[in-house]
């Protein structure tokens, strides 16, 4: 058996053999300063939206980033904190904190490794559109639901488990509702819908939380009081308590080291990694579905092709490296990834320099940080959220679809904000599954020929009757179409069945046809398949489905068959006859 070694570093392969110059130099440097500068609030923002403090988010670009762009399998995809592992990430650090995590985070790098050693890569694309569609689009509505508490500065939630709970606490909390944060959240969320428009060349969620810090500072000035960074995380160094987030470099520690949901150290157990397993396995599963298709988008506006298996070697590494140094988990993200593109880059060497950029932040600017309003961060995943909803390729899918993606895609979304992710994809997958098996099944049909089809028909004897079957034969149209050439008139002898537009069969039409085969020997009647495919006439010899005299033949033409079953009716006839 030969050896093939693991597929990593596939982009930086491609990067050489397209060559690299002084001036693609120059675009990954413009490209790296552009998404770095745009990760640093998303990063603090993500990583408090999944419950842990802020400086856990940019430990995760500054770690996960650069070695995934290493060994991974795209040029441009930009990895970190992504808001698609928010309503998975969440209920994980609410039941086993920080530490549980970080472990369960290297749990499913593990699994993103073992995915790309399988070379397993090229089986999400058979995830449907509408499962992705539905999934993604229930995630925007539940990561804008929960920052509504800090977008509208309410005081008087309860930490509620499931959403229609979650979105019943904040209704009744309202009324707590405070002028001051509220119209921070507004005044950011206006920036961000209307900045765009008007200097798209400035990312608008820099001008949003800035003018949300200003006018926080001038609030602040006048009296009021804003929920900033500062006031909700704090650090401590030699026993003195700090605000906002250390500006110093992350340290390696094990995720079992670290706190529990009771603030306790995390305890390393079999059990414990049983009770991981499961959401581990659903953040490789979506990590998987999300880097994928963030390749897939940068392969589209490049002309470049990644390697798919290789990205997620990549993404394990990430994945199975960052939480030893505070990252959560992360995945390539396709708005940091476009941005990428766009801003001129042409190699992972851009990533990497995002990383360094964030690097730059959490060594200079961390004081500053914590005068960031918390409205102002909410308003920022309140956009992001809308983005990643696809409101209007959703309702455009909901105009034009067929019936049938149409309530897949309803599924999926509305699995998602009521239950959770994993039941929604696992649901989606099942239903578009079923959904295509009948529409398959549907394209299978047993007719009879007649006689003006063909010439030789025509002149087919008395005692015979020709079929055609159109379709695959599958389980889920094998026995429909193949019951009808049980149902023929008594008197019939030879039984012809053409079979040129049957491109495959399993195992459900192979015993239905041993089925047959049977029946036809008690009767007496012979069955002769014209123009079966080679792979079809293989798959049947294989289940012993042989040529048999006067039981069954093979031939390529109808000509063929009308001479076959002549022969078989003379020599039946003289067997017959008395001596």
């Amino acid at each position: 058996m030969s050896f093939s070694a693991p597929p990593i570093f596939a982009a930086w392969r491609q990067t050489w053999r397209a060559g690299y110059t002084l001036e693609r130099l120059r675009g990954d440097l413009v490209a790296g300063l552009t998404v770095g500068i745009i990760a640093i609030p998303l990063a603090m923002a993500l990583a408090i939206a999944v419950g842990v403090p802020p400086q856990h988010g940019l430990y995760t670009v500054l770690v996960a980033a650069p070695l995934i762009a290493l060994t991974g399998g795209s040029r441009f995809n930009v990895s970190g904190p992504t808001a698609a592992f928010v309503v998975i990430l969440l209920p994980i650090t609410q039941q086993y904190g920080l530490g549980g995590l970080l472990l369960c985070t290297m749990l499913a790098g593990m699994i993103l490794i073992a995915l790309g050693l399988m070379r397993a890569g090229r089986l999400i694309q058979y995830i449907p559109y509408p499962v992705v569609l539905g999934f993604t689009a229930g995630i925007g509505v539940v990561i804008a639901t929960l920052q509504l508490k800090d977008l509208l500065g309410l005081t008087t939630v309860g930490n509620a488990e499931h959403y229609i709970e979650q979105l019943g606490a904040l209704i009744t909390a309202l009324p707590s509702a405070r002028l001051d944060d509220g119209l921070i959240g507004l005044i950011c969320l206006a920036v961000l819908i209307v900045w765009p428009r008007w200097v798209p060349r400035v990312p608008g969620h820099l001008v949003a939380l800035l003018v949300g810090a200003l006018l926080g500072l001038a609030l602040e000035s006048g009296g009021w009081q804003i929920a900033t960074l500062g006031e909700r995380f704090s650090y401590v160094v030699d026993g003195i308590s700090y605000p906002g987030i250390p500006p110093f470099l992350p340290s390696f520690d094990w995720p079992w080291n670290l706190p529990d949901n009771q603030g306790r150290s995390l305890e390393l157990s079999y059990d414990l990694i049983r009770q991981l397993l499961g959401p581990a396995f659903a953040i490789a599963m979506l990590g998987a579905i999300e880097s994928l298709l963030c390749a897939v988008v940068a392969d589209g506006m490049t002309g470049s092709k990644h390697d798919p298996n290789a990205e997620l070697i990549g993404q394990g590494l990430g994945n199975l490296v960052a939480p030893l140094f505070g990252g959560i988990t992360a995945t390539a993200a396709i708005a940091r990834s476009a941005t990428n593109v766009r801003s001129g880059a042409f190699s992972p060497l851009a990533a990497i320099i995002h990383s360094l950029v964030v690097l730059g932040a959490i060594v200079l600017l961390a004081p500053l940080f914590s005068y960031l309003p918390m409205a102002a961060l909410a308003a920022l995943l309140v956009m992001v959220a809308w983005n990643m909803s696809e409101a209007g390729h959703v309702l455009h899918t909901l105009r034009i679809a067929p019936r049938s993606d149409v309530l897949v895609l309803l599924t999926c979304l509305s699995l998602t904000v009521l239950f959770d992710m994993v039941l929604a994809v696992a649901v989606g997958l099942l239903l578009a599954a079923g959904l295509f098996i009948k529409r398959m099944s549907e394209l299978t049909d047993t007719a009879e020929l007649p006689r003006h089809f063909h010439q030789a028909l025509l002149e087919m004897p008395e005692h015979v009757r020709c079929y055609a079957i159109r379709g695959p034969l599958f389980f889920g149209a094998a026995e429909k179409a193949l019951d009808v050439l049980r149902k023929f008139d008594p008197g019939i002898r030879v039984m012809v069945v053409e079979m040129s537009a049957v491109p495959m069969l399993d195992m459900t039409a192979l015993a239905a046809f041993e089925s047959i085969l049977k029946d036809y020997r008690k009767q007496g009647i012979g069955l002769i398949l014209v123009a079966t495919a080679p792979r079809v006439r293989l798959k049947l010899r294989r289940a012993g489905i042989h040529r048999e005299q006067r039981q069954l033949a093979y031939v390529q033409t109808l000509e063929q068959a009308r001479a076959k079953s002549e022969k078989w009716l003379a020599g039946s006839a003289a067997h017959s006859s008395p001596a």
